[in-house]
């Protein structure tokens, strides 16, 4: 008999187990709110899927009446710019300052234990901080983002440049390479693909900070959007909301793990599906 551990689904159970709880959540939806709207058919709480439907092509199509432009398309414009900005600032602190933590102990010494505590501190308490520090605008909302994910990406990249088997390094020293040539020929190429893991597994704190940020101080963006119409309790609002920033949430991380795995394919040797 094969053990339970041993045993892996086929393509077509692989698909139909992924989309297995997805349907029960629907059902799950669809019972409750018809036994809503059976009691109180004005129910705002849980709308119809006809409803959900018939809101999401008006978000998608129609112009607003007081801007002219149509809020959706404008909201994921404004949360993806920022979006990108802070992401893309964090990977660029977090690989510079992981790799330095890593690789030099003499750096590693000086500032671990401060990342270490940088990154214990809560980033929702500070955000009135950076609100009086940076405004309302723009940049205090990007810097929410590098203030929450820098500290972790910067100690998961220096725990990958200590875990590199160290024969690597003193082979490269035994070939005379410096530590300008370590770093850039021997470490970075190694990290480079944990890099886009961590991204990826940062994405929905990256998320989670942006909607709050917008929600407190903006006047475009989909957690602005998301807010503003809840005082109205419009489900038919909020909820394709969420399933959009859901879609754009899911199809950042399967974007980069693509870019991961054509521009790295050994680092995903072994991996199930390959």
């Amino acid at each position: 008999m094969k053990r339970l551990i041993n045993q892996r689904p086929g393509p077509v159970s692989t698909a139909a187990l992924a989309l297995l709880p997805f349907v029960v959540l629907a059902l799950v939806y669809l019972l409750a709110s018809d036994a809503r709207l059976a009691e109180n058919p004005n129910d705002k709480l849980l709308p119809s899927f006809s409803t959900l439907a018939e809101s999401f092509v008006r978000l998608t199509s129609e112009p607003s009446q007081r801007t002219g432009e149509i809020l959706l398309w404008k909201d994921t414009g404004a949360s993806l710019r920022r979006l990108a900005q802070g992401v893309g600032i964090s990977a660029a602190i977090g690989l510079i300052l992981g790799v330095a933590l890593g690789a030099i102990p003499l750096i590693r010494s000086g500032f671990a234990p401060f990342v270490a505590v940088l990154s214990l501190i809560p980033p929702m308490a500070v955000l009135p901080v950076l609100f009086i520090v940076f405004g309302l605008g723009e940049l205090s909302k990007v810097v929410l983002i590098v203030v929450g994910i820098t500290p972790f990406i910067v100690r998961d990249l220096q725990q990958r440049v200590q875990e590199l088997p160290r024969e690597l390094i003193i082979k490269a020293q035994t070939l005379g390479a410096n530590s300008w040539q370590i770093v850039l020929r021997v470490i970075l190429p190694q990290v480079v693909p944990r890099l886009i893991d961590a991204v990826r597994l940062s994405l929905g704190t990256a998320w989670l900070f942006l909607i709050s940020a917008e929600a407190i101080a903006a006047t475009e963006g989909l957690g602005y959007r998301i807010f503003l119409v809840r005082r109205y309790l419009a489900m038919d609002v909020i909820l394709p909301y969420v399933v959009w920033i859901t879609i754009l949430a899911y199809l950042t991380d399967f974007l980069l793990k693509q870019i991961s795995r054509r521009a790295f394919p050994w680092y995903h040797t072994g991996e199930p599906g390959r």
